[in-house]
């Protein structure tokens, strides 16, 4: 049902994981573990397959909570649950409240884990192209820092998105990431000169959470687009011309 890192596992008093799609009770194109409030899927299974989440975690279903995601760099820090589908629009989460369950939805792109095991807070970020590009990785670290959390003592665990073998994008996306820092050329290769380019998203986002001067950042290295019967998958979706997909869910809580 969930992946745990080894790195936030080993933290006293924290509970995390990152969600498959495995373990539900969806059917279709949503089978089996599908989280995603702002799918098509039937709610009352959604809501079956969130509680399923948090009995794992240890959490009550009310206080397993997702923003309304919506690619920025918003981040909204969580005092008290909020019911599926009625999030703030963010993309990225932070608390310093126990038992809340922070959590994010993903079919591709990033699910990044925060964790301050000194102070207690935590914090969860949707990284997409667009949210990684604008900042929402160091706003997330920015809002635990104002619940008292220190940059040195944050560990970070990437989830699993989508490959940059899967990952093939236009010449006017790499264009936008080298007018922003001609660096960013390492994130993209081709097989040949005629091909498109391939865009590493989990490396780019490893790379601005090292450059933030964490305690720890660590990934795990599994590709939502290429394990099918594992992860749902939104590129994969189009390509294979269905109509919607379902999210998997990933999510962190002060115990």
């Amino acid at each position: 049902m969930i992946i745990e890192s080894d790195t936030l596992a080993a933290l006293p008093g924290i509970t995390h994981g990152f969600g498959t799609r495995e373990g539900g009770v969806s059917s279709g194109i949503y089978a089996t573990l599908n989280c995603g409030a702002g799918s098509d899927d039937d709610q009352d299974n959604i809501a079956c397959n969130r509680s399923r989440v948090a009995a794992r975690l240890g959490a009550s279903p009310h206080s397993l909570i997702t923003p309304y995601q919506i690619h920025s760099a918003d981040v909204a820090v969580a005092d008290e649950p909020w019911a599926p589908g009625r999030g703030p629009k963010a993309d990225g989460v932070v608390t310093s409240r126990p038992d809340l369950a922070i959590a994010i939805s993903t079919a591709d792109c990033v699910p990044v884990l925060f964790a301050d095991p000194e102070t207690k807070v935590i914090g969860v970020a949707h990284a997409g192209w667009q949210g990684a590009l604008s900042g929402v990785l160091e706003a997330t670290l920015g809002q635990m820092e104002r619940l008292g959390a220190r940059r040195t003592h944050i560990y970070a665990t990437i989830g699993p998105a989508i490959s940059q073998a899967a990952y093939e994008v236009g010449e006017e996306f790499e264009a936008r990431f080298l007018q922003k820092n001609s660096e960013n050329a390492r994130f993209f290769s081709r097989d040949n000169k005629q091909s498109r380019p391939h865009f590493d998203l989990t490396g780019y986002v490893a790379a601005r959470l090292q450059d933030a001067r964490l305690n720890t950042v660590d990934k795990i290295q599994l590709c939502t687009y290429q394990e099918k019967t594992r992860f749902f998958s939104y590129r994969r979706s189009c390509h294979a011309h269905e109509p919607d997909y379902g999210r998997q869910i990933s999510a962190i809580m002060i115990a």
